[in-house]
């Protein structure tokens, strides 16, 4: 396009551009041509419109016949398709990355696994060459007995010549030089010499060479001795001692590992091998513990159960061996007789203040020494009738017992139990005829009582002693112990201090502070501290011991009465305590015990057959029960108020006792209570601050008690409540049959007259033909006249008719009653 009329063309503006090119030919030849070159329009979009790259999509030049939202779609289908290839490309790259890792892993695998079999050949090789060195060592030890002569006149002989000829043997190596060497030397050289490698193997490191770990001294000369003894011809093995194990019924690993001198860990391993899962702090059956034993090679050796307590030494003590010992004395009578009065006279010390209520709630052990220098034990029992069984245990340790009868009331029953208890035991008898210094004292009357129960003193020509004595005054005390005194030299009470303590448990409870505690009258032998003992279903060791004025001591000889520390549990009063040598010893003799009373327990009151089953079930069901929940701060008086709990009852009601123990009411005993609507008594106990706040909250009654009288009254008033009352009937009145009238709506009515007492419409009423009840029931109308009334006098007619009864004859008797409910109450 040409510019003629020196004007640019409309729209043409910057479209083309004119210019001159030189063009050359041949020979020198030059043409100027003028050229024009074009410029590239570029259209910029209008705000809202398309990018240029989409207007230009055709070469460059806008299509005017695309509209704008063809023109939209399509640079949405250009964005996805550029996402999609960037997603593509990223896809690819992660494959590339995760090929690339794992070809790495299985390079890495395959290196760890040459480098592994390279260690293992490593290690094949260090053992075969120690393996050779060893050979080589032992062969050069062998032979140095021989050789050594040779070796130490022989120079060294020269290198080998080249014709041939054979050099001269080389000496064995020295142990020195081994041991100096055995870091990096192998096999080989001359001489027998050693060449050093370059390489650490792993016996090296473990076997102490450069740079590894070294061995102790002990090690070193634990080897000498092997290697001296493979010198001598060998090393022998130690004999394995066969054992004969004891086995019960069941035994614990670590026990059964002990008795077979085995490591515990090895008879484990050896059950799990078997299928049994267990530690070393369970328990195995007989039967698989036989199975170990003879694995292990020892021979087994089956006892019972029993067998247990054969440990307790029980043999009698020699004479030589015996030592004169204090008498035991028991002070027994009649409650409120005087018998602590006349102890705490002899003590000197006020013991009643402390007992509630003036009487004695458990027993006492106490030691009192005379003016002549006489020791003497004394146990205090309570004289009321539902201590009877710890009097009873009294009797059972004492040398010497000690009747007190108040002269103004003579023999009682408990003193009649006192006596007999004396009998059973067959123990000597001192009557002390106290409170004489009272205006109605009678002595002679108590002697003569005596005599109903075949107690002769002395003033009756008999051969028991007896002393008028007065616990307020002191009169008589100094006669009453030179009677004990004298008894005693009779007796001639002799026991073996030296030898393990026996004793009996006179009283146990539960200390908040010092856990169980258990008084103890030593009986044989003398209890130091640290002895390990059994009591009952109990052991313990014992960590302290006080005697009766609360002082410490180590050990406590025959006849001492101590509180000992140290129980697992309180114990029975009555329980003997004996000593044994381990600790394994008093759990297994206590474990076989508590299971053989737990037996015992469920043999007792379980029903054999169905026809007991069926009778106890049905004696349930009519029988009325009260349960309690008792505890006491002692073991002897929680078995006391047991024992009257028992008592308290008939055929119809029954005092169930539901649990009792020894020490403070726990939040255990509270839910107990509730789970049974039982109430919880407490006597010389409380309840902790959980069992309050469980009580208020559950709703259950905690009665406190000091004095067992107060207990017992108010537990049998609980128990009348649950009997039923007493339906008594009064007779009021009779009636005779006049005339019978047929009622519409109504039935039969009788007229009657009232021929004694009232008749009352609200009473009860029988029908009597010939003196034969025929009905009994109640009255449906009572009129007089037209009118209802409520009564009718005696002599006076009236009408009556029966609830749902018409067979009413003329001449029939009506007889009416009323009943009466009466509150029963048990004796």
């Amino acid at each position: 396009m040409s510019d003629t009329d020196g004007k640019k063309p409309l729209g043409l503006s910057g479209g083309a551009r004119s210019g001159r090119v030189n063009q050359s030919f041949s020979r020198g030849r030059t043409k100027s041509v003028v050229v024009e070159t074009k410029r590239k329009r570029v259209v910029v979009p209008k705000p809202g419109t398309q990018t240029a790259a989409a207007q230009n999509a055709e070469g460059g030049k806008r299509d005017k016949s695309v509209p704008d939202a063809e023109l939209e779609r399509r640079l949405k289908a250009l964005q996805n398709a550029r996402a999609r290839e960037a997603e593509e490309e990223e896809r690819r790259k992660q494959e590339e990355r995760e090929r690339e890792e794992e070809r790495a892993r299985r390079r890495a695998e395959a290196e760890a696994k040459e480098r592994e079999e390279r260690e293992r050949e490593e290690m094949l090789r260090a053992k075969e060459e120690e393996d050779a060195r060893r050979k080589a060592e032992e062969e050069a030890r062998r032979n140095a007995p021989k050789e050594a002569p040779a070796a130490a006149v022989a120079p060294e002989a020269p290198s080998a010549p080249r014709g041939g000829a054979k050099p001269a043997p080389a000496a064995p190596p020295r142990r020195r030089e081994d041991d100096d060497d055995r870091g990096g030397r192998g096999k080989g050289g001359d001489r027998g010499g050693e060449r050093r490698s370059g390489k650490l193997t792993l016996n090296e490191a473990l076997t102490g060479g450069e740079g590894g770990r070294q061995r102790s001294l002990a090690a070193m000369k634990r080897k000498q001795e092997r290697q001296r003894q493979k010198a001598m011809g060998g090393a022998h093995d130690r004999e394995k001692v066969v054992r004969d194990v004891q086995l019960p019924e069941t035994i614990m690993v670590s026990e059964l590992a002990n008795r077979m001198a085995e490591r515990a860990a090895d008879v484990v391993k050896a059950l799990m091998q078997m299928g049994m899962m267990v530690t070393q702090n369970q328990s195995i059956d007989a039967d698989t513990a036989e199975l170990i034993i003879e694995e292990f090679g020892h021979r087994v050796q089956r006892v019972s159960d029993a067998d247990v307590e054969d440990v307790i030494v029980s043999a009698e003590d020699k004479a030589e061996d015996q030592r004169p010992r204090p008498p035991v004395i028991t002070i027994m009578g009649h409650v409120d007789h005087g018998k602590t009065s006349l102890l705490d006279k002899i003590r000197q010390a006020n013991v009643v203040a402390g007992e509630a209520g003036g009487i004695t709630q458990h027993i006492g052990a106490y030691q009192v020494t005379t003016e002549s220098g006489a020791v003497l034990t004394f146990l205090d029992t309570p004289g009321h009738a539902a201590f009877t069984s710890m009097r009873a245990r009294g009797a059972q340790v004492t040398d010497i017992v000690v009747l007190v009868v108040a002269a103004d009331d003579a023999v009682m029953p408990q003193t009649v139990e006192a006596i007999n208890h004396a009998k059973a035991a067959k123990v000597p008898m001192i009557v002390a005829i106290n409170k004489v210094d009272k205006p109605a004292a009678n002595p002679d009357k108590v002697r003569t009582d005596l005599l109903q129960h075949e107690v002769v003193v002395e003033k009756m020509s008999g051969d028991v002693q007896d002393v008028e004595v007065s616990a307020m005054t002191g009169k008589g005390l100094p006669e009453l112990l030179e009677a004990i005194a004298l008894q005693a030299e009779i007796l001639e009470l002799q026991a073996n201090p030296d030898r393990p303590a026996e004793g009996a448990v006179i009283e146990a409870q539960l200390d908040v502070g010092r856990g169980p505690v258990a008084t103890v009258l030593v009986q044989k032998g003398t209890l130091k501290q640290g002895d390990i003992f059994v009591v009952g279903e109990q052991w313990g060791k014992v960590r302290a011991m006080e005697n009766d004025k609360g002082e410490r001591v180590k050990e406590a000889g025959p006849s001492v009465p101590v509180e000992v520390l140290g129980l697992n549990g309180t114990p029975e009063a009555g329980d003997v305590l004996n000593v044994v040598e381990t600790e394994a010893q008093a759990r297994e003799i206590a474990e076989y015990r508590a299971q053989a009373a737990k037996d015992k327990r469920a043999a007792a009151g379980a029903a054999t057959t169905l026809d007991q089953l069926l009778a106890k079930a049905k004696a349930d069901k009519n029988v009325a029960e009260l349960p309690i929940v008792v505890k006491a701060d002692v073991q002897g008086s929680a078995e006391a108020i047991v024992q009257a709990m028992e008592k308290i009852g008939n055929e119809e009601v029954r005092v169930r006792v539901l649990h009792y123990g020894v020490g403070a009411i726990t939040e255990s005993d509270i839910g107990l209570a509730e789970a049974s609507g039982a109430p919880v008594i407490g006597f010389n106990v409380r309840a902790n601050a959980p069992a309050r706040n469980a009580a208020n909250q559950k709703g259950v009654e905690i009665r406190y008690y000091s004095v067992i009288y107060d207990l017992v009254d108010d537990v049998k008033a609980a128990a009348s409540g649950l009997l039923g009352a007493e339906i008594r009937e009064n007779f009021i009145g009779y009636a005779q049959i006049k005339e019978v009238f047929r009622v519409s709506g109504v039935g039969n009515v009788a007229g009657c007259l009232v021929t004694e007492g009232v008749a009352r419409r609200s009473a009860g009423v029988r029908l009597l033909r010939d003196d034969v009840v025929v009905h009994e029931g109640t009255l449906k109308t009572l009129k007089r006249f037209k009118d209802e009334v409520k009564e009718v006098q005696s002599g006076q007619e009236c009408g009556m008719a029966f609830e749902n009864y018409d067979d009413i004859r003329k001449g029939d008797v009506i007889e009416i009653f009323e009943r009466e409910e009466v509150e029963r109450s048990l004796a």
